[in-house]
């Protein structure tokens, strides 16, 4: 088969088609992950039982960690690899991506090895219980099987993403997902294999999308496609990925750290504020997907230019993306506000009169504050594609931390749609903080 061109060059043509180009498959590819999960969860539960549900959900935060710590080295080779790409400085490009997949390889290894040996211990620091103790366990040690796939499918698709190439990661993430439905059917419906099946599929799913990437790069991506003295860890390239990358895990770890205190102040207000809770979280999950691949896009585009020296288009390429994230804005919000009934009724039981109540009321409310992660998320794709991650990690904190703090007032005296308006909160401040910084930056 021959080789074709496949990579998206920002440094030319119009910013607001390269960046829309770029974010539409990203939002299809999150999505498709947001209702594989959803799809993988209702199979375990009703296929094995509450129990068995209850120790993969106790496994999957501690593999959250991780593939967030994967996340955030590929977010340091991607802002690189874009950087590279738009100064046409191609031997980096290839030294780069040969740096994060040999550090992926004994990074991953060893995260394996570590995990497989203090499993135990982990669960237990996290309170599982000991009737569901052993399938966690068991569950925990097969995935991290996977991890040394998942790892490898971060770099190489963070990498196709840093050249402009947001599509082909997508397609075999789709791949991998429906593989692994698939699979959950058989070896969990089917053959009765328990968690080790769901643990299984998972692991085998994701070692078929690492494979599909290595051979569609060797077969269309010349620029990525390294032959034998090819293979080489840069020092510097890594310590300067490493850099970008662990403050991107460290910014992507501090909301979910503070939403598990957020989601203690709402389990005080009893099962039915918990299972409204829930639902709306899944909505604005699905909702704020585009503003976060929009913001991806400008990082790329930001970077590409950057490494071009064109200072123009670096400002243009937030700018542009910005209106973009704001048109998107009214869409979400018109849908939020007329299916918001309709919505609550799919994710609540049947009859679940005042948790649909509750749920709509938060979503009437949630609505109009949308408009905050479109304007933040933007800001965030800018400094990330400049290298800036100490500002993205510090407004983050400081967002997390605001809300957490009005969630833990607001909620007990008005309920779940006071963690809404401490979300708007939380946002404004962020964005006063970001902007501020953008303008000092820019003038110095």
């Amino acid at each position: 088969m021959g080789k074709v061109k496949t990579v998206r060059k920002m440094t030319e043509g119009n910013i607001v088609w390269h960046i829309l180009a770029y974010a539409v498959p990203m939002i299809f590819g999150n999505i498709l992950q947001l209702t594989y999960n959803a799809v993988d969860s209702i199979i375990i539960g009703k296929c094995l039982g509450e129990g068995s549900l209850a120790a993969v959900s106790s496994a999957n935060p501690v593999m959250t960690i991780m593939i967030l710590g994967a996340s955030g080295m590929g977010v340091g080779g991607s802002v690189l690899i874009s950087r590279f790409y738009g100064a046409s400085k191609m031997e980096k490009v290839k030294r780069e991506f040969s740096t994060i997949v040999i550090f992926g390889v004994f990074f991953s290894l060893i995260i394996f090895l570590l995990g497989a040996i203090l499993s135990g211990p982990i669960l237990r620091a996290m309170h599982t219980p000991e009737e569901i103790m052993d399938l966690a366990q068991l569950y925990l040690r097969i995935i991290l099987v996977g991890f040394l796939f998942s790892f490898q499918f971060n770099m190489i698709s963070s990498a196709m993403r840093g050249m402009g190439d947001s599509s082909t990661p997508v397609f075999f993430l789709g791949i991998s997902c429906v593989i692994n439905v698939l699979l959950d059917l058989l070896l969990v419906a089917g053959l009765h294999m328990g968690v080790a099946g769901a643990g299984l599929a998972t692991c085998f799913a994701e070692a078929i999308s690492v494979i599909c990437c290595v051979v569609y790069i060797y077969r269309k991506e010349p620029a990525l496609s390294l032959r034998k003295h090819e293979w080489q860890l840069d020092r510097g390239l890594l310590k300067e990925t490493l850099a970008i990358g662990s403050l991107s895990a460290l910014q992507g770890a501090a909301q979910p750290i503070g939403k598990v205190i957020i989601q203690s102040v709402i389990n005080a207000r009893g099962i039915v504020a918990i299972g409204a809770f829930n639902a709306v979280c899944r909505l604005d999950d699905f909702a704020c997907i585009p503003t976060q691949s929009i913001g991806s896009a400008i990082m790329t585009c930001t970077a590409q230019n950057r490494g071009a020296g064109n200072e123009e288009r670096v400002k243009a390429s937030l700018s542009q993306g910005l209106k973009v994230n704001l048109g998107y804005f009214p869409i979400i919000c018109s849908l939020t506000l007329l299916f918001r009934y309709p919505f609550m009724r799919l994710l609540t039981p049947k009859g679940s009169t005042e948790m649909i109540a509750m749920g709509a009321a938060y979503l009437a409310v949630k609505a109009w504050f949308f408009l905050l992660p479109c304007i933040t998320n933007s800001i965030q794709g800018f400094f990330r594609g400049v290298a800036k991650m100490n500002i993205v990690l510090l407004c983050t904190v400081i967002q997390i931390s605001i809300r957490t703090v009005l969630v833990s007032i607001l909620v007990p005296k008005i309920g779940i749609t006071g963690e809404a308006y401490a979300c708007l909160i939380g946002w404004v401040t962020m964005a006063v903080f970001e902007y501020t910084y953008y303008f000092y930056y820019r003038r110095k």
